[in-house]
């Protein structure tokens, strides 16, 4: 059916051109939102109309016609409509619906999979300064980048995955004065414990290493405790180390890996800073006014202009300040070195709190006049995720010591669900994690109604094979007997997987594959309620099971972009009617 679609497309752009020679209309199908509509819908008709000052049915009249005359046409249309203002329906024949099972079984799991290229794409997400356990704001980010990734991946791009983060500054100075402090004995809630202080149990467990004079490993550092209490360099390196040591424990079991490390503070000791700062005072887009330094980011867009270096505070000994950078100057210098090394497409992936950060961001990597475009880097903005547990909201986790972690919500659930449930909506709504919910096994939790599906499916081939059934021999099932309308409603939902996977990288959308999921799920599950598979007629038996082969592999080729697992296994929660024999 890709190949039918492809014809088709080409044919309506050739009739776009002779209806309408001087038109840039793109030819493009949908998939109607009611089977009654027919398999495609064509709106063409609508903006081709204005352009010609006619009636739009007038004009998908003339498209229609236009489009008979084409041999593709012929082969994969059985029937046109026009409907409403001037909507175009095609009904496909069933051999375009059937020859989309060969076409799966052909491509396995490049199904949908668009061939390399040259491009390049730096995604940066989770970035999390090692200061505690990973929460699920994180969390949150770590599937969302993942998954972008994925979708990147699966169109043929070269993606980094990058990590950004500080092992210097206020909170790792906070970090290794909380260690120390409980190095001296103190724990939250003394008279002498620092108000500023980290309280989750993960202090207490640094200071025990420490004193052990342990080895710590992480992805990127590695550290060996000296045991000394007043060591709070040391303390503050191996605090570091340790606790990128735990996000890497927790990025493992969700299934998160990154290509490449970055240290926030190496553009300071590298000189990066300082060189954009020179750069934006070359570009002339700088001013200093009350003994600070502004960038002019209203010629970009932004509300306001913005302070890129504080004015010293007045005093005298202790009490007087160096100015210093703000906070969005080493962003800019970070952004600057992303496009120098090549990337001149970046994603980041971040909290909604990010949000007025973007504007101040992008004026200064435009400013510095090395070509970099407007809208560099893109920005998919998440906001906050709610745990709910037992009917109640869950604010506290007792390692943390102020949030739910990461680890949290994996160990009350699963890997599976927690990435299935957080990518499930869109990245700009706020969502609740229902533990409760993820813990089902029937068909409210749709992590579990997707995945039994693929379990579904399993079980069949499995009872074909021990019938002496050849999975490998269904490649040559007669498709024409798959006539019946739950298999043809199921056959147009895998044809959607190609267009559907590119739509959804294109538009940085992965709750788009947790939706398709459900459909063809839902598809699948109707089909197998209407119809049985292992039927004595050996040819219709064949081409249903290569249905379900195909099927069985879109619902694996989607949720491996999701990074979610297809178990062959799963069983069901019994409803109150059932009976284990049923």
């Amino acid at each position: 059916m890709i190949q039918a679609q492809q014809d088709l497309v080409n044919a309506l752009a050739a009739a776009i051109e002779e209806v309408a020679p001087q038109a840039t209309v793109t030819a493009a199908f949908e998939s109607p939102k009611q089977a009654a509509h027919g398999d495609l819908a064509c709106t063409a008709a609508m903006p081709l109309a204005k352009a010609l000052k006619k009636n739009p049915r007038e004009v998908a009249a003339a498209l229609v016609e236009a489009m008979k005359r084409h041999a593709a046409v012929q082969r994969w249309v059985e029937a046109f409509e026009i409907a409403g203002p001037g909507f175009i329906n095609l009904r496909l024949t069933a051999a375009a619906k059937q020859a989309i099972v060969a076409e799966v079984l052909a491509a396995g799991d490049a199904f949908g999979r668009r061939p390399a290229r040259a491009d390049r794409v730096l995604v940066e997400f989770v970035s999390a300064n090692p200061t505690g356990p990973l929460h699920v704001g994180h969390a949150r980010q770590a599937a969302l980048g993942d998954a972008i990734c994925n979708l990147f991946e699966s169109q043929g791009w070269r993606v980094t995955r990058e990590f950004y983060y500080n092992d210097a500054g206020v909170q790792i100075a906070t970090l290794a004065n909380s260690v120390q402090a409980r190095l001296r004995g103190l724990k939250p809630g003394d008279a002498q414990w620092p108000e500023s202080a980290y309280n989750g149990d993960y202090i207490a467990d640094i200071a025990a290493d420490f004193l052990a004079r342990k080895t710590v490993q992480a992805d990127d550092r590695a550290y060996t405790a000296s045991g000394d209490v007043n060591d709070l360099d040391g303390i503050r390196q191996f605090a570091v180390a340790y606790l990128r040591h735990e996000q890497d424990l927790d990025l493992q079991a969700f299934g998160v890996r990154f290509d490449h490390y970055f240290l926030e503070s190496s553009l300071y000791s590298s000189g990066r800073v300082d060189d954009t700062v020179r750069r934006l005072i070359d570009s002339a887009k700088t001013f200093e006014e009350g003994g600070a330094l502004w960038l002019r980011t209203t010629d970009y867009g932004d509300d306001k202009d913005r302070v890129m270096r504080k004015s010293a505070s007045a005093g005298v000994g202790s009490q007087a300040t160096e100015a210093t950078y703000t906070y969005f100057v080493p962003d800019v210098a970070y952004h600057l070195h992303k496009f120098e090394r090549g990337y001149h497409r970046a994603i980041n992936i971040q909290g909604g709190d990010h949000h007025g950060t973007i504007a101040r961001v992008r004026a200064g990597v435009q400013a510095a006049g090395l070509g970099v475009p407007a809208g560099y880097p893109e920005y998919v903005l998440h906001k906050m995720v709610t745990v709910m547990k037992g009917g109640a909201e869950v604010k506290i986790s007792k390692r943390a010591g102020s949030y739910v972690t990461l680890r949290d919500l994996i160990d009350w659930t699963s890997r599976d669900a927690v990435r299935f449930f957080l990518l499930s909506r869109k990245a700009d709504s706020e969502f609740t994690f229902d533990v409760d919910l993820a813990l089902k096994r029937n068909d409210e939790n749709p992590v579990f109604y997707v995945q039994y599906a693929h379990a579904r499916i399993c079980s069949v081939i499995r009872q074909f094979e021990a019938g002496g059934g050849d999975v490998a021999g269904l490649a040559g099932a007669d498709l024409s007997r798959l006539t019946a309308p739950s298999e043809a409603a199921l056959m147009l939902a895998l044809a959607e997987f190609p267009t559907m996977l590119a739509n959804a990288a294109a538009s940085l959308a992965p709750h788009d594959l947790t939706f398709y999921l459900r459909d063809l799920a839902g598809a699948f599950h109707s089909y197998y309620g209407a119809e049985r598979f292992l039927v004595d007629d050996t040819e219709l038996a064949r081409a249903r099971l290569a249905l379900l082969v195909a099927t069985r592999q879109v619902i694996r080729n989607t949720l491996a972009v999701l990074g979610v697992s297809a178990p062959q296994h799963m069983a069901r929660d019994l409803e109150p009617t059932e009976s284990p024999t049923q």
